[in-house]
């Protein structure tokens, strides 16, 4: 049994997450995904349905964002978006398998495809021009703008009457061409504007560096200081570190797909770890070398399969030579469902 039965799960939360932005993933494509991660007990799909190379969520009063900053991706795709038919649909067929759906859109930086779409959003004298790259970190809205503070708001206020989970994610990382200052004012409005339409704010843990209400979540990813510095703030955290979850990464210097900048991510690295007393844990599956579902099964399984075991079964209930034997019996039945996956020579696979 994946994962290994307790009698409740150690975190409420136990999430993917899937970047959609970098490349377009059809709707079909996340079903089967969903439907995969729901039988191993993960409750939250996180989306991250915005960055510099595409934009992919109908915005009825900005219309642009997906008809103009939908039609690119990492790499020269054709990109693509969801009409809020088909994320509404998305969201209730989660909800059936117990998962709830997360919308990310990441504010103020990672907004290339927006401000290609709406030049006004951005700072004078930004060029905003279609991007298929993968740098980070050269873009931002024009946060002294109140016009901004508008499209923030019909933004939160579409996806919020879209999506009956309490969570909306408004990202918050590797900004850097604003001022500190100004980057704190804009996450505290922001995270305001998200609460005014019913919604919990969640943001990645740069937004820690600003004062932080109760309610919010903050996601680690890199420096565990910032981590702590949401704790003693009151926030919750949700547990993603890069040399742990991010399984983009290769699993080896062999694996053809994939980055590496936290180092590499073997399944024993996914599994053999303490998350720590926490609201949960997230798996990152980050979308620049992965341009289709097959890439992306090979890269989440089996480690989401031992993230899954991490998120469910307490601590002590744990054991990695008991994991290993278990999975690899498993083999067989991701073949029977379809799923791409790497056979690595971590497990003596049945």
């Amino acid at each position: 049994m994946i994962p290994k039965q307790a009698p409740e799960p150690r975190y409420e939360w136990r999430g993917v997450m899937l970047d959609v932005a970098r490349r377009f993933l059809p709707l079909a494509d996340v079903k089967h995904f969903v439907d995969v991660v729901a039988r191993y007990g993960l409750n939250r799909l996180h989306l991250h349905l915005s960055d510099d190379q595409g934009w992919r969520i109908e915005i009825r009063s900005w219309p642009r964002l997906a008809e103009v900053g939908g039609a690119t991706e990492v790499g020269g795709g054709p990109g693509g978006s969801f009409s809020q038919d088909e994320y509404a649909e998305l969201v209730a067929y989660a909800a059936k398998r117990e998962i709830v759906v997360v919308p990310e859109i990441d504010l103020p930086g990672h907004v290339n495809a927006a401000l290609v779409a709406y030049p006004e959003l951005a700072p004078a004298g930004y060029d905003a021009k279609p991007y298929t790259g993968t740098d980070v970190g050269f873009s931002t809205l024009d946060v002294t703008s109140e016009r901004v503070y508008e499209f923030v708001d019909d933004i939160v206020r579409e996806l919020a009457e879209l999506t009956p989970g309490e969570y909306l994610h408004i990202g918050g990382d590797e900004v850097f061409e604003i001022s500190r200052e100004q980057y704190v004012s804009f996450v505290e409005r922001v995270c305001e504007i998200v609460r005014s339409h019913g919604k919990r704010p969640i943001g990645w843990e740069e937004i820690a560096r600003t004062r932080l209400e109760p309610d919010t979540i903050v996601q680690h990813w890199k420096e565990p200081e910032l981590a702590a510095r949401a704790v003693e703030q009151g926030a919750s955290v949700i547990m993603s570190p890069g040399s742990r979850t991010y399984f983009d990464h290769k699993y080896d210097a062999t694996t053809k797909l994939g980055t590496q900048w936290a180092g590499h991510i073997g399944v024993r690295d996914a599994y053999d770890w303490d998350p720590g007393d926490v609201l949960g844990v997230e798996a990152a599956l980050w979308s620049e070398t992965l341009a289709s579902r097959d890439d992306l099964e090979f890269m989440a399984f089996p480690r989401l399969l031992a993230l899954a075991e991490v998120a469910s079964t307490p601590q002590h209930d744990r054991d990695w030579d008991d994991f290993r034997a278990r999975l690899a019996a498993h083999g067989e039945e991701l073949e029977a469902i379809g799923v791409n996956y790497f056979r690595s020579p971590e497990i003596d696979w049945a």
